[in-house]
């Protein structure tokens, strides 16, 4: 039923860019927030990046000017393009969904329960 799935991780050097995609199932984005979230080795998960139902956005500080975060309701997909990667960058990134009403204008990181399987970014030269 409901899904979610990362896709567009790799392997890319410092300075490079990657765009993250997360693609939905079962359900609709209009009525969701979706986050961006990454946990590194020996690291606590960190939430990065949302959008909410009503498409407003937040962004944690290590990435705000770098990250962006987007949506395309006819495709059911959420984006994250990662601009200006650092070593630091280098994690799992997950995307997860909590449940929102419509046009709601706020998103945080807390909360979440559905959650996708994860898609490796390494930031290395």
């Amino acid at each position: 039923q409901l899904q979610l799935v990362e896709s567009g991780g790799g392997l890319v050097q410092p300075g490079g860019s990657l765009r993250l995609s997360c693609a939905a199932s079962a359900f609709a984005l209009n009525y969701h927030a979706i986050g961006w979230f990454r946990q590194a080795p020996g690291k606590e998960r960190e939430g990065i990046s949302c959008i909410s139902s009503g498409g407003n956005t937040n962004y944690a500080e290590s990435v705000k000017g770098r990250f962006t975060i987007s949506r395309d309701n006819a495709k059911n997909t959420v984006y994250l393009q990662m601009n200006s990667l650092k070593p630091e960058d280098t994690a799992i990134y997950y995307c997860a969904a909590i449940r929102q009403g419509a046009q709601f204008r706020l998103c945080a990181f807390g909360g979440y329960y559905y959650w996708g399987q994860g898609t490796q970014v390494t930031v290395s030269s």
